[in-house]
């Protein structure tokens, strides 16, 4: 059997944990800072664990991971 493709934009911006979850960097820290709440910004500095419904996707894209 030939071997399958990850998914080049998944393989750049997913990870697996090790127990199989897929961690992600948050969205909307580019620009726009000041109109952010505070709040907001320190919980998107960190990654985030995707969804159940999201990360069935997600390893869709990456056979291997």
């Amino acid at each position: 059997m030939p071997k399958l493709k990850t998914k080049s934009s998944a393989k750049k911006r997913f990870r697996l944990t090790g127990s199989g979850k897929v961690r992600a960097n948050s969205a909307f820290m580019r620009h726009g800072m000041r109109k952010r709440s505070q709040k907001m910004k320190r919980k998107a500095r960190s990654s985030m664990i995707l969804s159940a419904a999201d990360a069935r996707i997600v390893k869709s894209y990456m056979p291997y991971g």
